[in-house]
């Protein structure tokens, strides 16, 4: 997927869905994986284009693995490179997580509690008034089916998510953007990816569930994109309205 490509499917995602106005401070959560550093590019490269003015604050949530210091050193240096301040936040999330008592049950429920909290407070403490997550096409229909699955309802991540506590607001510009895009993103630009040194990653539920919709995307083609389209016209509680 070319620059071109990509900034098409975010512009339509943030007019559809009004997710940047005029002198947002938007934060943008580094995980170091392809997602989040498309994310990057994408909102780094409308800024010079879009109608509103905004600005963008780059943080990563250091889990506090031995690796991530130097691991992390490529995504820094692309920050400095398209002129966006990076931030580290240094935790103690893996401890809390696989320590002495974890907890096995849900670690990555945890973890990602966990992540989200010390992520919304930098945010704040950095002046953001909006926070861009890096989740995709497929996030969003895997997101459903894990709650079809496991919770028994309809859900998925929406668009824009009102944070009340915080007085942020999340914003998922790759909506509309399918990994499989994301992938050749990252191959055609060579982004800097940091793996993820997380001992539960790939045995995952959601990992679980990407496996079965790549069967029955085999099995039928186009089913993804069908899903999604009646994820977005589901009446999900909480999904905005679209611009057109």
């Amino acid at each position: 997927m070319k620059l071109q490509r990509l900034y098409s499917y975010v512009r339509r995602a943030v007019d559809d869905y009004h997710m940047i106005e005029p002198n947002d401070v938007i934060a943008v959560g580094l995980s170091g994986g392809k997602d989040s550093l498309a994310l990057l590019y994408a909102l780094h490269g409308l800024q010079r284009f879009y109608p509103a003015h905004f600005d963008l604050q780059a943080i990563f949530v250091d889990l506090g693995y031995e690796s991530s210091a130097e691991g992390i050193k490529p995504v820094q240096r692309l920050c400095s490179e398209l002129s966006v301040p990076f931030t580290i936040v240094h935790t103690s999330i893996r401890q809390i997580v696989f320590g002495e008592h974890p907890e096995s049950a849900s670690p990555c429920s945890l973890c990602a509690r966990l992540r989200k909290g010390a992520l919304n407070e930098e945010a704040l403490k950095l002046g953001c008034n909006k926070i861009a997550y890096g989740h995709h096409r497929d996030d969003m229909v895997e997101t459903m089916m894990m709650s079809i699955i496991y919770d028994g309802r309809f859900y998925a991540f929406t668009p824009v998510t009102h944070l009340e506590r915080t007085g942020l607001t999340v914003i998922r510009p790759l909506m509309y953007v399918p990994e499989a895009d994301l992938i050749g993103f990252r191959n055609r630009y060579q982004l800097p990816v940091y793996k993820n040194p997380c001992p539960a990653d790939d045995s995952t539920r959601r990992a679980y569930v990407k496996e079965l919709l790549a069967q029955i995307n085999h099995e039928n083609p186009g089913a993804s994109e069908r899903m999604f389209h009646a994820l977005t016209k589901g009446h999900i509680g909480d999904w905005p309205e679209r611009n057109r």
